[in-house]
């Protein structure tokens, strides 16, 4: 051996590929069959075995590593406001598209459209995360697209194409579309009421009420989509408003992309500032009434930010798993030594109570002429916002911390585990931050049924275990004295917590549920990952949670 050739390497894990990232996980079937019991999963074993495919991890890693470029101009100086995307960014969107994530349940007619669609969502976050910003947005604002009948005619059937057409061109032109959505401005974020920009009538056509756009969006996500649905000020009011990249006529809107943003996160994306000078656009829904049209479609895309953590919770999991089975230190497999086998199995028990919370949210989705469905769809959605994602960071940093050093380094984008932990934050930032999703819990309890629906949710896990009962048996005092702008957020996570437990108690093993419940309720816990108490069975946790 040459003196300048480095050691042999050993004690380093293989790389986690070729593996059916739904086959493999048993919190996600599990909670599956709780919620939809004659759904067919096929479809979820084909995604999972594409997603953890070592091909499609190729085109992550290399979608996030050669990130997007905004070309303002051509070379003859013709202003084009394009964002060139590579290759690999092209291949994951034709594979969530194909798969159906951005709009398949609003063409489909199975009773459990939204779950299949939301357990797709959730195993294909595993893959890339980055690249759902415009498949979610296009599942969120299609059915509010319906409030200009003409326009949905035209453009309904090419949103829930599986065809993937990434060109700028008229939509008669494209064999599937996508859509996103803008909404704050430099002076409001959340507050758009503050929004400055204007729309001024323009007369109609064939689309309806036509008008005039100028004005500025400080965060435009996805600007290659086809079509945007934006906040405008017309003379009735905030108004929303249909914004196309491309005219009926061929010639390009008069929408300017002025920077992408630079974040700390979300890579893939290409997020932006956009202006418009005199943007044509479409009226959608009742003028003046912009603000219930974007809560609508909030909701939707804060579903999505409950099934992206829980997605990202599991990726986290697995290659903490996975390394820990390989890697030995002191003598012993890292997953054999005792303090790494508690963080490990709290670890898991985090991530199926996310994984069993945001699927039952998706079943409410799916149910929304029951009323007790649609009650605790309003009630889980800002709950399972805040919970699940608040709880993504320090979730993310435990598993990376069961790597060590390795999962802090990038290399070329070979570092996935650093990748999730930046990808963290966004969830819980994303269409409302902690306190806005706080804010929204209190509105949805001042509903009269909200109580109750609650405490019909927890009533079939009473006798389960001890701290659960009593959680039940007090919870609607501790709402009563809670429900106040000061305790909004403890509410939440109390209600969160109260609701996963009942859901593990009739969905997970007894390992699972009596470890949860006495941690998460009983107090037997520390403040950190890894503080789970002596008696839990720890090889039954870690066995249930194995990615292969």
């Amino acid at each position: 051996m040459s003196e300048f050739a480095t050691h042999e390497v050993f004690n380093q894990p293989q790389p986690l590929v070729d593996v059916n990232l739904f086959e493999t996980n048993r919190a996600l079937q599990d909670a599956l069959r709780f919620n939809a019991p004659q759904l067919d999963p096929a479809p979820l074993r084909a995604l999972g075995a594409l997603a953890g495919s070592a091909e499609m991890q190729t085109h992550a890693r290399l979608a996030n590593v050669h990130t997007p470029e905004l070309r303002t101009h051509d070379r003859f100086g013709h202003r084009i406001d394009e964002v060139e995307f590579h290759p690999s960014y092209h291949a994951l969107m034709s594979a969530a598209v194909a798969a159906g994530l951005h709009g398949a349940p609003w063409g489909a007619s199975s009773a459990d459209a939204h779950i299949l669609r939301a357990a797709g969502f959730m195993l294909f976050t595993e893959l890339e995360p980055s690249i759902l910003c415009p498949i979610s947005m296009t599942y969120a604002v299609t059915p509010a697209l319906r409030g200009n009948g003409a326009i949905y005619r035209d453009w309904g059937p090419l949103l829930t194409s599986r065809s993937y057409d990434p060109q700028l061109k008229p939509w008669r032109a494209k064999a599937g579309v996508t859509m996103g959505m803008g909404m704050t401005e430099k002076q409001g974020g959340s507050d758009v009421r503050s929004n400055t920009t204007r729309a001024v009538a323009d007369g109609s056509d064939g689309w309806g009420r036509r008008f005039r756009v100028t004005g500025h969006k400080w965060f435009f996500s996805a600007p290659m989509c086809d079509a945007f649905l934006v906040l405008a000020n017309t003379e009735a009011g905030l108004s929303c408003l249909f914004l196309p990249r491309v005219l009926p006529d061929g010639s390009r809107n008069a929408l300017r992309i002025q920077r992408l943003k630079d974040k700390l996160g979300n890579k893939a994306n290409a997020s932006s500032e956009v202006e418009f000078e005199q943007a044509t656009a479409w009226l959608v829904g009742e003028e003046g009434r912009g603000v219930p049209m974007i809560l609508q479609m909030g909701t939707m895309t804060r579903l999505d930010c409950a099934l992206g953590t829980s997605g990202l919770m599991r990726q986290a999991l697995s290659l903490a798993l996975h390394h820990t089975q390989q890697r030995v230190a002191f003598g012993k497999r890292l997953i054999e030594q005792p303090l790494m086998r508690n963080v490990l199995a709290d670890l898991a028990l985090e991530s199926e109570a996310a994984t069993a919370l945001a699927l039952r949210l998706a079943r409410g989705y799916d149910r929304r002429d029951d009323p007790h469905e649609a009650a605790i769809a309003r009630l889980l959605t800002p709950i399972s916002k805040f919970w699940i994602c608040k709880r993504g960071s320090a979730f993310g940093q435990e598993a990376m911390e069961c790597l060590g050093g390795n999962g802090y380094v990038e290399e070329n984008g070979e570092g996935v585990m650093a990748r999730i932990y930046r990808e963290m934050p966004v969830n819980s930032i994303w269409e409302g931050a902690g306190n806005i999703m706080a804010l929204d819990l209190l509105r949805a309890l001042r509903g009269g049924d909200a109580a109750a629906a609650l405490a019909h949710e927890l009533a079939p896990a009473r006798g389960v275990h001890p701290a659960l009962d009593h959680v039940i048996a007090t919870l609607p005092m501790r709402i009563e004295l809670l429900a106040t702008e000061v305790e909004a957020r403890r509410l939440a996570q109390e209600v969160a917590l109260a609701v996963q437990a009942a859901l593990l108690a009739q969905t997970a093993p007894p390992a699972v549920v009596d470890a949860f419940c006495a941690s998460r309720l009983g107090g037997d816990w520390g403040q950190a990952f890894g503080t789970l108490s002596a008696r839990a069975d720890f090889e039954a946790l870690l066995q249930r949670a194995l990615p292969q």
